[in-house]
């Protein structure tokens, strides 16, 4: 009996330690990857010359998979038809590409797979992974180097294609609207160097696009566009800097809709600073008609009084161009538009931004003695009203105290639109903070005479402006009452006197004009007064 016991002692020991043994011997799974996959062999050869091929097939030491491929994999010089690449999930250890193109003769071409080429488990890419060959005797070895950057934004776009075109009997100065490049190669998402390589000699231009419809040709109304003037002789050991910028478009009129049935809307492209409507159609006598433009839109709102119509023709004159369009407007099923009113400040007043309130209606009159503004005590503070018909709106001008609450009150009348509507009763809260919780800069600004006038701009980080000074010299420029946060100082050199920051034109052979900024961001703390030191050396 005593033995029986002793052996089941012995036995539960024995057991409760090879659990503990099992429990300590547990895998950890080891290490995380970092290593990224490895080319073992390309079929064809990489770098293969009289390339006859169809099915390219690239094997790798470990299972691959293919991210974001259509972005990542850039071919120069571009293909027609996009190759058939897989497999796209990682169930291979080779990528296979199958050429749906008829290849130029004597050509080298590259496929640079960016990061698309990734492991399976850790997804660390192959980076840059290019495979080249050439339908001729030998391949292509010369290159050019360079940078973009944007001509306006501090930061240049990520995805920039880089565009190399022959200089031959066939081309012109719209070849880039109609043909993909001879060569051309990406930035992608990591930089802003650029090197594209496998060129022949001979002479080229050379573009940057950021090319939003991925056809490899300029579209004006999509894409920005950088260019060196002058012809590029290859081989060079020169580097170029490509200054992207968004054309103004070519003016056109697009097709107009009656969008309410007192509001007909004709949207336009470039410049429509000279823009004439007038309707072929012959009115009714009792019909008045009026035109206002959209505040940030490139939209006319051709306004009239209701009438039982089947449609409508109009004329749209450019005066400068000299171009004339005409337009047929079809009568159809659609609302009216009533006066709303908004003002363009809610809750806090700022210091430097005038108060006004906008109209969605053409106004045509305001009356002064059915509006009233009031400070927190009650009381009567002066104040001035403008109506501004070009942009629809009526300013307020009054002074703003600190610390101050106001409620400005405006009775059925104040405003009339065009159609005779007036307001209804409507009341406005808001108020002033501190001066305390608000920073100053200063800053001095020097640069070359030639620089001068410039347009000196407070931003966000994201471009927004929130101040702007223009300055004819030299001087030291103040920016006051600014909210807490970190801001950006944008400098456009205004070369040609119009007050605004001017892009280029490709076909005119106009670089936009320059912008600098301020090298560092510059963080606004409240009560505080913040002194700073520009030299431009431009």
């Amino acid at each position: 009996m005593f033995k029986r016991i002793f052996a089941y002692i012995f036995l539960f020991f024995m057991a409760t330690a090879l659990m503990q043994c099992a429990r300590r011997g547990r895998p950890t799974g080891g290490p995380k990857d970092i290593t990224p996959p490895v080319l073992l062999k390309a079929e064809p050869e990489n770098m293969s010359t009289n390339f006859k091929a169809t099915k390219i097939r690239l094997y790798f030491d470990e299972l691959v998979k293919l991210k974001d491929v259509q972005e990542q994999l850039i071919i120069s010089p571009p293909l027609k038809y996009t190759p058939i690449i897989t497999p796209q999930g990682g169930t291979n250890k080779f990528i296979e590409i199958i050429l749906k193109d008829t290849l130029q003769e004597n050509t080298t071409y590259t496929m640079n797979f960016g990061q698309s080429i990734v492991d399976n488990n850790e997804e660390n890419p192959y980076s840059f992974l290019t495979y080249v060959f050439s339908t001729g005797s030998y391949i292509d070895s010369l290159e050019i180097k360079g940078a973009i950057k944007d001509a306006f934004n501090r930061k240049a776009d990520e995805f920039v294609s880089v565009m190399l075109y022959e200089i031959d009997s066939a081309y012109t100065d719209s070849t880039i609207y109609k043909k993909p490049p001879n060569y051309m190669t990406n930035t992608l998402d990591s930089a802003v160097i650029f090197t594209l390589k496998n060129i022949k000699a001979g002479k080229y231009a050379l573009f940057a696009l950021k090319d939003e419809n991925k056809n490899y040709m300029f579209d004006q109304n999509l894409d920005k566009i950088g260019f060196i003037e002058d012809t590029l002789s290859i081989p060079t050991d020169s580097t170029f800097l490509l200054t992207l910028f968004k054309e103004t478009p070519d003016y056109k009129v697009s097709v107009p809709s009656l969008v309410a049935n007192n509001r007909i809307i004709f949207g336009y492209y470039g410049d429509g600073k000279d823009i004439g409507i007038s309707p072929v159609s012959v009115l009714p006598d009792s019909i008045k008609t009026t035109i206002t433009k959209e505040r940030e839109k490139d939209t006319i709102n051709f306004w009239f009084t209701p009438f039982e119509m089947d449609s409508l023709i109009f004329t749209v004159k450019n005066e400068t161009l000299k171009i004339i369009d005409t337009f047929t407007v079809k009568k159809r099923k659609v609302g009216f538009d009533s006066l709303q009113l908004k003002p363009n400040i809610s809750g806090s007043l700022s210091f430097n931004t005038p108060f006004n309130i906008q109209a969605n209606t053409p106004l045509v009159a305001i009356d002064t003695s059915k509006m009233g503004l009031m400070d927190k005590d009650s009381l009567s503070v002066d104040f001035t009203v403008t109506l501004d018909s070009l942009k629809n709106k009526v300013d307020f001008d009054f002074e703003k105290k600190p610390e101050e609450n106001y409620e400005l009150e405006l009775l059925p009348g104040a405003v009339t639109d065009f159609f005779g509507i007036q307001n209804d009763s409507m009341y406005i809260r808001m108020g002033t903070k501190s001066y305390a919780d608000f920073g100053n800069l200063s800053m001095d600004i020097k640069s070359e005479p030639g620089n001068y006038p410039m347009i000196i701009q407070l931003t966000s980080e994201k471009g927004e402006v929130k101040q702007e000074l223009y300055a004819e010299e030299p001087k030291s420029v103040e920016f006051i009452h600014i909210e807490p946060a970190k801001y950006l100082v944008r400098i456009i050199f205004d070369s040609n006197r119009n007050g605004k920051w001017d892009p280029g034109n490709y076909l005119k052979r106009i670089q936009p004009e320059k912008v600098v900024y301020y090298p560092d961001v510059i963080e606004v703390r409240a009560n505080w007064e913040l002194e700073q030191s520009f030299t431009i050396s431009e």
